[in-house]
């Protein structure tokens, strides 16, 4: 669509902010609209997303987190247009100065993903039935996934030549039932701690965490956008994601993400019960496991060098996650150690 029929396209939507578009900048669902106001952002969603995220975005500016697009309203107050069949909704346009280094903006993306769930932060009551069933249906699949592994290690070995993937499944089964074993432990321990607890920690999760979602603008400040799928959820569903993308490369010690996990949890320190779950899900090799099922049920026509190369990416984030959650594991010990040598210091005082 040229420029002269995306004004004309747009026209009808701008009105209800009384902005009229001069030229308009095509980035996909988000066009740059230049005019006499302002430049401007105009987001299209579909309206199946609703409108809830924008209540989720104004709460937390009432709470003092304004390191969010701010969504402005139409004339007669509405915070969204819909105009053939789509949502649309403006903003300011944000130009994305990154002046600081990758680590000093990772940084500034987790501390300022901490201050958004301290802020939104709430107890919520828990019901205890459905935390167990949670904890069950966990525990069911982790065993259906250590009976899925112990049964293709035996078809494997039966063979009298394996191919090349069963050959390197073979090689990481010890890897992957170890990681699977940390993950029940980890989960388990969560349910006994949490069995009697009738309330949660809940918090506005943005629910599409990326660096690609976080623009800074021409003083060097971050702010956070496509907030769409925001609600209230446990902190680990922002951080998850986040972390699973950022391992899902050549094998390496990732200590930028352990950095900016502990730099996040500086500013919103994880109960007992959430560091149990994180670890957890962190520690769950389910990717992996995925290949080598998909693998197993299908029998005929398969891409060997295809599959070998998806576990082999697989295992390297295996290994990274690995190392993430060792590193982990180790700082928590640390600090337990001082918590219980200070302790011990201030009873031998008495």
């Amino acid at each position: 669509m040229n420029t002269h029929n995306q004004l004309e396209a747009l026209s009808p939507i701008l009105k209800h902010y009384h902005v009229e578009p001069h030229f308009v900048e095509d980035f996909g669902t988000v066009k740059k609209i230049y005019s006499s106001k302002g430049i401007f952002a105009l987001k299209k969603v579909l309206p199946s997303v609703g409108t809830d995220f924008i209540r989720h975005v104004h709460d937390l500016y009432q709470k003092g987190f304004n390191r969010i697009v701010p969504i402005y309203p139409t004339m007669d107050g509405r915070y969204a247009v819909l105009h053939d069949q789509f949502l649309y909704y403006l903003m300011p346009w944000i130009a994305n100065e990154q002046k600081e280094n990758r680590e000093q903006q990772n940084q500034q993306l987790f501390r300022e993903l901490a201050r958004l769930h301290t802020l939104s932060a709430k107890e919520i009551p828990i019901n205890k039935e459905e935390r167990t069933v949670h904890y069950e249906s966990t525990i069911g699949q982790i065993e259906k996934h250590e009976e899925f592994l112990d049964g293709f290690m035996d078809v494997c070995e039966s063979k009298t030549y394996m191919s090349p993937f069963e050959l390197l499944f073979c090689l990481y089964y010890n890897q992957i039932k170890l990681a699977l074993g940390y993950s029940k432990t980890k989960l388990d321990e969560w349910y006994e701690l949490t069995k009697n607890e009738e309330k949660a920690r809940m918090v506005v999760v943005h629910g599409k965490l990326s660096s690609e979602h976080f623009l800074y603008d021409e003083r060097g400040y971050g702010f956070f956008i496509n907030f769409e799928n925001a609600r209230y959820g446990s902190p680990i569903h922002d951080l998850l994601p986040y972390i699973s993308r950022a391992l899902n490369t050549n094998p390496k010690r990732n200590d930028q993400v352990v950095n900016s996990i502990c730099h996040y949890l500086k500013y919103f320190p994880f109960k007992d019960e959430e560091k149990l779950l994180f670890h957890s899900y962190l520690a769950y090799p389910i990717p992996i496991i995925q290949v080598a099922e998909k693998y197993y049920r299908k029998q005929r026509a398969r891409n060997e060098l295809k599959f070998v190369r998806q576990l082999q990416q697989r295992y390297w984030h295996l290994t990274n996650t690995e190392y993430v959650v060792s590193q982990l594991a180790k700082m928590e010990a640390q600090q337990q150690a001082e918590i219980q040598a200070a302790e011990e210091a201030k009873e031998g005082a008495q």
